[in-house]
Formats: C-alpha cells, sequence, structure tokens
C-alpha cells in the first residue's frame, strides 16, 4: 500500500492552502511554481503535475503520425 500522506489546510489571504514537503516535491517531481492538476477519480481525486487534456492531445498526434508516417517523412526532407 501506498503511503499516506497527510496534508494540512492553511488560511492563505481570502483563499487556503497547503504546503508540500521537499519529499513530496521531489516524488511529484515539481517545484515552486510548477503547476498541478486536480482530477477526479473512481476512488477520489488525483492530484498530478501532467495535464490530461494535453496527454489527450499527445494521444490523437501519435496517432496521426503513426497513419501519416510516410507523409511526414516526405515533408521532412
Amino acid at each position: 500500500m501506498a503511503p499516506v500522506i497527510k496534508l494540512k489546510l492553511t488560511q492563505v489571504g481570502n483563499s487556503v492552502g497547503t504546503t508540500f514537503s521537499k519529499e513530496v516535491l521531489a516524488r511529484l517531481k515539481v517545484d515552486k511554481g510548477d503547476t498541478l492538476y486536480l482530477t477526479e477519480s473512481p476512488d477520489g481525486y488525483r492530484l498530478t503535475p501532467y495535464d490530461p487534456e494535453f496527454e489527450e492531445q499527445m494521444k490523437a498526434a501519435r496517432r496521426i503520425m503513426r497513419r501519416r508516417r510516410n507523409a511526414l517523412r516526405e515533408l521532412a526532407k
């Protein structure tokens, strides 16, 4: 089972925020100023540095590149 990391919510101006330990930042491979994405999952929520919309766009691009490999090769000349 994955380790459970407890986060405490604190007041930040008119908003609410939390802090992450250096270990958590290292495991997420993020640093100050990076963007995180919170998405719903079947078992709750998922926090990730990867943009799910961008990943869908990349999947579509990979499909097109696979289908149009010869045309792209010719255009690259």
